[in-house]
């Protein structure tokens, strides 16, 4: 290959870039972000950086005597992929036409009806999106969060250590149910009612009250939740719709196989907008995990190199953490697979519990709560299985 393309300048497509280096590439490397920023560490946006802890030097992701011979395309969005001749259209107009393409433009944070234009709405997802809600959350006040999620638990963390008053909005009837199954999910969130954050769960949200600026948060049962700043948190959507009409399938995201090849040759997909397929549970899944962008760029790009002849092993089990109220939680696995949850170490009450889900008395997903040495071993067991 003499030209290969890495379309997302985030943490998935910087480690594609490094795995073709590292891999004996030396040809042409182009780098296309849609940020006009270098690639930045995202997990401490909602925590460290937005309690204004560290700076944006500290959220780099290179070091200062990296060089990948790259040419950085930044503040450039795809627009289209050609497959005869294959080529990256980009909405300024410009073209750059390659032989091989690492598809890595990530998510987007979901958006509600009515809150573009009203001031003191925010979503979290990138660093423009935290620079603003850190200034916002400086100011103080009421907060609301809608999503009961791990980006809003998150938020909701970082801005009752900064005192503000702090609800949380969930429609489920359970935060977290999703990741991590009603009983655990129940127990990591009481995490919110230890200090002092407001938890309402079951009913969803109507609207946004206020003119220029929000005032309130209007739920579905006629409540309304005074609101000086509102952070919505409802996931996130695969970054795809360039891709329309080029001939990779598309499927909750970019379908690809285990080794991250799509269904067009010299195409392969990593990080937030790859849906890949996962041998244990039989079928394709989105993985939005810093490990997971960290770590399968060197299987996808082993095949984008080998066109498909490199052999791609069984990827490890995905992994995430989350830091809430002092509190390290840690998750590895599918809980979606378990049939049954136990709690083998601690105790629920002290929130400091190791639980084991199994299938069939097999384990398949650890979660840790401030047990990181146990998790630890647990994990090494999981990722040693077949």
């Amino acid at each position: 290959m003499r030209t290969v393309a890495v379309v997302g300048a985030s943490l998935a497509g910087l480690s594609a870039a490094r795995s073709l280096r590292k891999q004996g590439y030396d040809g042409r490397l182009v780098v296309i972000g849609d940020e006009v920023h270098r690639p930045y560490d995202r997990p401490p946006l909602s925590k460290e950086f937005l309690a204004g802890g560290i700076g944006e030097a500290d959220l780099a992701l290179e070091p200062d005597d990296e060089d990948l011979r790259a040419e950085w395309l930044l503040g450039a969005r795809a627009a289209g992929l050609g497959a005869t001749p294959r080529a990256v259209r980009l909405t300024d107009g410009r073209e750059v036409r390659t032989d091989g393409v690492v598809i890595a433009t990530g998510a987007a944070a979901r958006a509600l009806p009515g809150m573009d234009g009203l001031a003191g709405v925010h979503t979290l997802r990138t660093l423009d999106d935290a620079r603003a809600l850190r200034d916002e959350l400086a100011r103080g006040g009421r907060l609301v969060v809608i999503g009961g999620g791990f980006i809003g638990a998150e938020v909701a963390s970082t801005a009752c250590a900064l005192g503000l008053d702090v609800t949380i909005v969930e429609a489920a009837p359970t935060p977290l149910a999703g990741p991590l199954g009603a009983t655990m999910g129940g127990i990591v969130s009481a995490l919110h009612a230890d200090h002092g954050v407001r938890l309402l769960c079951g009913v969803g949200v109507k609207g946004l009250s206020g003119e220029t600026r929000v005032d309130g948060v209007l739920m579905e049962d006629g409540r309304s939740i005074p609101a000086d700043i509102v952070v919505v948190g409802v996931g996130a959507r695969p970054c795809v719709d360039w891709l329309a009409g080029s001939g990779v399938e598309l499927d909750d995201g970019v379908k690809c196989g285990a080794d991250g090849r799509t269904s067009l040759a010299g195409v392969v997909a990593v990080g937030d907008c790859a849906s890949w397929y996962d041998p244990r549970a039989g079928t394709h899944r989105r993985v939005e995990h810093w490990t997971g962008a960290r770590e399968r760029p060197d299987a996808a790009v082993a095949a984008l190199l080998s066109w498909g002849e490199s052999e791609p092993g069984l990827p490890r089990p995905p992994y995430f953490w989350s830091d809430q109220y002092g509190v390290k939680i840690q998750f590895v696995g599918n809980a979606t697979r378990a049939d049954t949850v136990t709690i083998e170490e601690g105790t629920a009450a002290d929130r400091n519990v190791l639980a084991v889900y199994r299938r069939a008395g097999h384990p398949v997903a650890v979660l840790g709560m401030n047990q990181a040495r146990l998790f630890t071993r647990w994990r090494k067991q999981l990722s040693a299985q077949s």
